[in-house]
C-alpha cells in the first residue's frame, strides 16, 4: 500500500472557530502568512516575527478543559528542555481570548510524509541519511530523558536546504523519565505502535524508548518501501474498525514482508527484521544501531560521539523553576472554561519562553482515540 500524497494546504477555509477571523489581528509582534496545517489539536499557522525578522509556526490549541490537558502541559515542559539540531526549537509560549499558543522553529521543507510520498519512496542512500539524523534526535532525547512515543514521518519535518536536514518535531504524548511515572497509556499513532503498546493494561508499565526504537523501525520501513509494513492493499476495501483490527493483528505478529518490487539490500532488510521484533528486549539499542553496518555506511566517525556535548550543556542549561511555574501557570489558565467566543486577540500575553539564541494525517491522533471511533461504528472491535 503506497503512501498517498495529501492536497497542499491552500490557506483557503479557515480551520479556527472564529471562521475566517485572523487570530493574529493587531497582533504586535506576529503577522499571519498562511495556514500550514490542522488536526486534533488545533491548526498550525506559518506566521512573520517581526520582532526576529523571521518565520515561525505558530501552534493554536483551543483553550478550555476539553482541550488542554496533561498532555499539553507535558508537550511544552518536555520540548523546553530539549534544545538540538534535529529538534524543532520551541521559542515561546502565550496566551490569546481564545488559543493557547505556541511558537515554533518553521521548517520549510514540510513533513517527512510528504516528502516520501511524492517520490514514492527514497532510494537507500538517502534513506540512510534521514534515519541517520533521526536516530541522533532520538539518542539525545533519551539521553535526556524523554521518550517520544509519537515517532512517525508527520512528526519528522524537514529543512528545506539541498541536502535535506531532518527536525523531530510534537511531544503531545512525550514521557520524562526523570519526572513522570513509566509509561502506562496505549497512545501514539496505530501504524507506529509498538506491541506492548497495544497489549499494554491499565496499570500496567512499558518501556517509552524501546517504543520508540519499534516506530524508528517502522518510519525506516516506509523510507525505502513507501508502504507501511502492517497493512495490505485489500485493507481498503474493509471498515474502519476492520481496516484496524487487522493492522494491529499484524503488528502483535510482527507480520510483515518486504515488497517484491522494492529491490532492497541485505543491509537495510537486516536492520529492520532486528527492530520489528515482538520483545522489545529483543530490539536492539540506540548503540546497537549504531554500530550496524547499514547504518554507518558514509558516516563519520565523529557523528557518534555529536550528542556528547550538546547534552552536557542542554542538563547544564535547563529551563529554571520560575520559568516552568510560569508555563504551568499559562497552561492551567488556557485549561479553565471559556465563557463565551471572544473578539480575535490584539495582543499576546504572558510569553514564558525566552529564544533559544537569547538563552545561550488520519483523523485520529491516539490509539485510544481510534479504539474509542471504531467502538462508535461497530461493537467487534478486538485486540487479542
Amino acid at each position: 500500500m503506497e503512501l498517498d500524497v495529501p492536497p497542499l494546504p491552500d490557506g483557503s477555509g479557515s480551520p479556527n472557530p472564529q471562521g475566517d477571523a485572523d487570530l493574529l489581528a493587531g497582533n504586535p509582534r506576529y503577522e499571519k502568512i498562511r495556514y500550514l496545517n490542522r488536526g486534533a489539536f488545533g491548526f498550525v499557522v506559518l506566521a512573520h516575527d517581526k520582532q526576529c525578522n523571521d518565520r515561525v509556526a505558530l501552534k493554536f490549541i483551543e483553550r478550555g478543559p476539553e482541550h488542554i490537558n496533561k498532555y499539553v502541559e507535558r508537550e511544552i515542559v518536555n520540548h523546553m528542555k530539549l534544545r538540538h539540531p534535529h529538534i524543532i526549537g520551541l521559542r515561546e509560549v502565550f496566551l490569546t481570548s481564545t488559543h493557547l499558543v505556541l511558537s515554533m522553529e518553521y521548517a520549510p521543507g514540510g513533513d517527512l510524509f510528504r516528502y516520501v510520498a511524492a517520490r514514492r519512496g527514497l532510494p537507500e542512500d538517502e534513506a540512510r541519511w534521514f534515519f541517520q539524523q533521526l536516530m541522533i534526535a532520538v539518542d539525545y532525547c533519551h539521553r535526556m530523558g524523554v521518550s517520544s512515543r509519537d515517532i512517525k514521518l508527520e512528526n519528522t519535518l524537514v529543512d528545506g536546504s539541498p541536502r535535506p536536514l531532518i527536525k523531530l518535531a510534537d511531544f503531545g504524548f512525550s514521557k520524562d523519565a526523570n519526572q513522570h511515572s513509566a509509561p502506562t497509556s496505549r497512545v501514539g499513532t496505530p501504524a507506529y505502535l509498538a506491541p506492548e503498546v497495544i497489549t499494554n493494561q491499565p496499570g500496567q508499565v512499558y518501556d517509552g524508548k524501546k517504543g520508540d526504537i519499534w516506530s524508528c523501525g517502522v518510519l525506516l520501513y516506509i523510507l525505502v518501501t513507501d508502504r507501511y509494513p502492517f497493512r495490505r492493499p485489500g485493507d481498503d476495501a474493509m471498515k474502519p474498525n476492520q481496516k484496524l483490527n487487522v493492522m494491529l493483528q499484524r503488528i502483535l505478529r510482527a507480520d510483515y514482508s518486504f515488497p517484491a518490487d522494492k529491490p532492497l539490500s541485505d543491509g537495510v532488510r537486516d536492520l529492520i527484521s532486528r527492530i520489528l521484533v515482538q520483545d522489545p528486549d529483543a530490539r536492539p539499542t540506540l548503540q546497537g544501531i549504531f554500530t550496524h553496518p547499514w547504518f554507518v555506511e558514509g558516516l563519520n566517525p565523529a557523528a557518534l560521539q555529536f550528542n556528547d556535548s550538546i547534552v552536557r550543556e542542554s542538563l547544564a542549561n535547563q529551563p529554571s523553576p520560575e520559568v516552568l511555574n510560569e508555563v504551568r501557570a499559562i497552561v492551567q489558565e488556557a485549561a479553565k472554561p471559556v465563557a463565551a467566543p471572544a473578539a480575535p486577540q490584539t495582543a499576546p500575553q504572558q510569553p514564558a519562553i525566552p529564544r533559544p539564541d537569547e538563552s545561550n494525517r488520519g483523523a485520529y491522533d491516539s490509539l485510544d482515540e481510534l479504539v474509542r471511533g471504531a467502538a462508535a461504528e461497530s461493537d467487534s472491535f478486538d485486540m487479542r
